[in-house]
């Protein structure tokens, strides 16, 4: 299993809303590929997936608030 974790930002952000996921639960998806669509108070930016495998869960949804360094979701590997 492979996490999909929020990574540091940059200086003095410290969280990002979950804009948009580019593919559900069970779906196949690619390393590098867009994953996942997120906001801050100063930009929006796309999270590219870890690795390739099966995005085997969702732990924040669209709407959600993420701290830096929090899991996103996993990827199931293979």
């Amino acid at each position: 299993m492979t996490k999909v974790i929020l990574p540091e930002l940059g200086e003095g952000i410290t969280k990002a809303t979950v804009s948009y996921w580019y593919f559900k639960e069970g779906e196949k998806v690619n390393e590098k590929e867009d994953l996942v669509e997120l906001t801050t108070d100063k930009a929006t930016f796309n999270l590219p997936s870890p690795a390739s495998g099966i995005l085997s869960e969702i732990l924040f949804h669209e709407g959600d608030s993420v701290n830096v360094g929090e899991v996103l979701g996993m990827i199931n590997e293979g």
